[in-house]
């Protein structure tokens, strides 16, 4: 059971290092530095893969090894809207930007530089956005409100 207890934390490395990822290759492709912005952003989808493998291992050996549920929230008062807010569209905006960014990296990959551009703009601040809100949901849940 013990092994259980870093997942949490190397969840939240994954995602911050997707986030790092993700903002050097923004940052890259702004300056017109191709090669770097694609080796970021591939680090980013890879990191990301890293994380989503490290997540479910995490809630089966939880669950089906353990018989533990999911980890409760002992927060209370206004950081308890906002925690399920940030938690619920962290979840949604998750499984939705998946496919997309398989997609987005694909035609990047594939050198169709304006249809990859196109989606880039809509799936990189979600993407964004989910990889953050990963971090800020270990925070609250692990550190901040310990159960």
């Amino acid at each position: 059971m013990d092994i259980l207890k870093i997942f949490p934390h190397l969840n939240a490395m994954l995602n911050l290092l997707s986030t790092v990822f993700l903002v050097a290759g923004f940052f890259n492709i702004r300056r017109q530095r191709i090669s770097i912005h694609r080796t970021f952003m591939l680090s980013a989808a890879i990191t990301s893969c890293f994380f989503l493998f490290s997540y479910v291992t995490f809630h089966t050996l939880r669950s089906l090894t353990f018989g533990i549920g999911p980890t409760r929230f002992t927060g209370q008062g206004l950081i308890r809207p906002i925690y399920f807010t940030i938690l619920t569209t962290h979840t949604i905006l998750a499984t939705i930007i998946a496919p997309f960014v398989v997609i987005t990296l694909w035609r990047g990959i594939k050198g169709r530089y304006e249809s990859h551009k196109k989606l880039a703009r809509l799936v990189f601040p979600i993407w964004l956005y989910v990889s953050l809100t990963g971090v800020i949901v270990y925070l609250i849940l692990y550190q901040f409100y310990p159960s």
